[in-house]
């Protein structure tokens, strides 16, 4: 495994290999860092709300009122430069501004900026080898205070690892695949939680 530097990521960017690193749009040059590449907060949220239901349930009952996991979000979206509020505890799913593919030898660590680390954003997300789509955001404010957020500011940063060999990314069922807007989780859909369910009945 080899953290990927400046010239080299240039390299993959620039290569004409449908097997290459794609990030569309770059709006600046100075996005890309020495061994990171800044991103951009995108326009669609998806956004947690409060309910009467006391939890989110994930293992469908019978006889009992199964509330989706979407129900607990609402969605909304914001233009270019405009602001959205994170408010303290509150969890909002978004994705980055740039869809990006990666090679199939090359995975992503997606992590918000020092910057906004510092008022109390924290995000740490692996990207597999493969994907294609705009990069998931599950925003999470752990600070006190309301932050303002602007539609198209770099806010996040992702390093590229290269690994020995390719993966095949679509081998198995992905439930993230392709996503340009922000997709709720589907945890819910998780096959163990039926077997599990199986265990628990007998």
């Amino acid at each position: 495994m080899q953290l990927l530097h400046k010239n080299k990521i240039q390299e993959l960017l620039n290569s004409e290999d449908s097997n290459s690193l794609f990030i569309d749009p770059i709006l600046e040059e100075h996005q890309l860092g020495e061994v990171t590449f800044d991103l951009r907060l995108g326009y669609d949220f998806q956004v947690s709300v409060l309910t009467r239901k006391p939890y989110i349930q994930l293992q469908k009952q019978q006889d009992i009122c199964n509330r989706g996991v979407a129900t607990y979000f609402q969605e909304t979206r914001r233009g270019f430069g405009e602001k959205f509020v994170l408010y303290p505890g509150q969890t909002v799913i978004s994705t980055s501004l740039e869809y990006i593919s990666l090679p199939s030898n090359v995975y992503a660590d997606f992590l918000t900026r020092s910057s906004y680390n510092r008022l109390g954003i924290v995000l740490n997300t692996m990207i597999q080898p493969g994907f294609r789509g705009c990069f998931p955001v599950e925003l999470h404010n752990q600070g006190n205070n309301a932050i303002e957020l602007v539609v198209g500011s770099r806010i996040f940063q992702a390093r590229f690892f290269e690994i020995d060999g390719d993966t095949e990314y679509l081998t198995k069922g992905r439930k993230y695949y392709g996503n340009i807007r922000p997709t709720i989780s589907r945890a819910d859909k998780d096959v163990d939680l039926e077997i599990l369910s199986n265990i628990s009945k007998v």
